[in-house]
């Protein structure tokens, strides 16, 4: 049975705000507005709040501009507690994985869940509201490693996306990971149901949704990738999977498979609008437009694919063919960092470096952070600030040191550097205000976080 999150019936009046980004194809960008919102939906949006309008709260944003809550599509939460690891700082990802899976095989519920709370804080105190995680290592005896996540997104106010990843072939059947890390599909299979079946929930403003999460070509089997494909057909949840990563990665689809990852993915029915990819880098330009008729979606993450050294991904080519492409900041272990605004950055520039100055426009970054991401997620409640949407709110204040002198507050947000997010509203609840996380008294958690992470890592003291 779903066990649903109690939503926001308190209403909010966002007034005098320098600009308002909506992200609506209509009215894009609004000079001085306001945003009215009762339950946790946006109910009116437009330039002078009507005569006589009140709320239970009000808060004048006449330095801030708004955009929508920022949408992260791909993560692996657990890894905050592996960040800038010495041990695989300037490794690839295949030599990276085989570094990492040991520390990681030393995870639990307690720290999985301090390890969630602390890149969701992350997150939020960047203007994320919504985000994924991709969890699939589990250690013996630890299966309810996905549960302690969602305690963590409940605990700190955030919309959720967790997948229920899974590994089914470990070194003993020629994969990367450790067998210590691996199930089988039985298992893999049985705890799918019992997650989908114990919090999925499909309705309109849900804050959490599940979706499914075979690893990879190099660390599950084609019949898991069918069996999978059939439960979250039944139940209609989204898939979701890493492809087209590195050169390994292809060079290990056409060893085992005999195809190319894209046609591994086909052959097992995953090409279609219920599925989205994380990285997508090694397509070529027919398997573009094959993802791209087929409306699949594609988590672009620009700072872990150049932290590993793997590539850059046709982003703008597979929107251009009609995939959907959002953003994700990927493991804190190959990102070292969750700040979504900063991920919008390096998508900007490392387009323009691919592509040239005028291939992208900061207002199409920060629509890849909102709409983009949305569209992945196959939500059409979020990533807009209209009426009719949930109230998923970022505001940014413009007397930031960082911003001063800026002429034009759209560009800034991506242009200039990254910065902490100065009001945040999650369903119409403000989790972070004066860049301070309201949900969640962060500091016993860092000081927790700190020790998980020396235990997991090997070492006495971390910083």
């Amino acid at each position: 049975m779903v066990t649903k999150q109690p939503q926001s019936n308190s209403s909010l009046l966002i007034r005098d705000i320098h600009t308002i980004i909506t992200m609506d194809e209509i009215t894009a960008v609004l000079h001085g507005g306001f945003i009215y919102v009762e339950g946790g939906e946006i109910k009116q949006v437009g330039k002078r709040p009507p005569a006589g309008l009140r709320a239970d709260r009000t808060i004048n944003a006449r330095y801030a501009v708004a955009m929508p809550g920022m949408i992260n599509t791909h993560h692996h939460l657990c890894q905050t507690l592996t960040r800038a690891c010495t041990a695989a700082a300037d490794m690839e990802l295949f030599d990276w994985l085989r570094t990492l899976y040991p520390m990681w095989a030393r995870l639990d519920e307690e720290s999985e869940h301090v390890a969630a709370l602390v890149g969701m804080a992350e997150l939020l105190l960047s203007g994320c509201t919504t985000t994924t995680d991709h969890h699939y290592l589990f250690p013996r005896g630890q299966t309810k490693l996905i549960d302690a996540e969602i305690a963590a997104a409940r605990k700190i106010g955030m919309r959720f996306h967790p997948t229920r990843g899974s590994m089914s072939v470990g070194q003993s059947k020629g994969g990367l990971p450790p067998d210590s890390v691996v199930q089988t599909e039985d298992e893999i299979l049985e705890d799918c149901e019992r997650v989908i079946q114990k919090y999925h929930d499909p309705a309109p403003g849900s804050m959490l949704r599940i979706g499914l999460a075979p690893c990879s070509p190099f660390s599950v089997s084609e019949e898991l990738m069918r069996q999978t494909e059939v439960m979250a057909n039944r139940h209609k949840v989204r898939m979701h999977t890493h492809l087209a990563e590195t050169r390994d990665e292809q060079d290990y689809c056409l060893k085992h498979f005999g195809k190319r990852p894209l046609d591994f993915i086909a052959d097992v029915g995953w090409l279609g609008e219920s599925t989205w990819l994380a990285h997508g880098i090694h397509f070529n330009s027919q398997e573009v437009k094959r993802l791209g008729r087929a409306r699949v979606g594609v988590a672009h993450c620009p700072s872990s694919n150049m932290r590993l050294g793997s590539g850059i991904a046709p982003a703008l080519a597979l929107r251009r063919a009609g995939s959907p492409v959002g953003l994700g900041v990927d493991g804190s272990a190959s990102n070292d960092s969750s700040h979504m605004l900063a991920e919008a950055r390096q998508a900007l520039l490392l387009n323009r470096l691919a592509h040239g100055a005028a291939a992208i426009k900061a207002h199409e970054a920060l629509r890849m952070a909102t709409v983009g991401g949305a569209e992945c997620l196959g939500r059409d409640d979020i990533g807009v600030i209209a009426a009719g949407k949930r109230a998923d709110i970022a505001l940014f204040d413009l007397r930031d040191v960082g911003y001063s002198g800026a002429e034009d507050p759209v560009p800034a947000l991506v242009l200039c550097a990254p910065t902490r997010v100065e009001t945040l509203v999650v369903e119409g609840r403000v989790v972070v205000e004066n860049h301070v996380l309201k949900t969640l008294a962060l500091e016993p958690v860092l000081a927790r976080h700190r020790k998980f992470a020396a235990k997991i890592v090997g070492t006495h003291s971390l910083l």
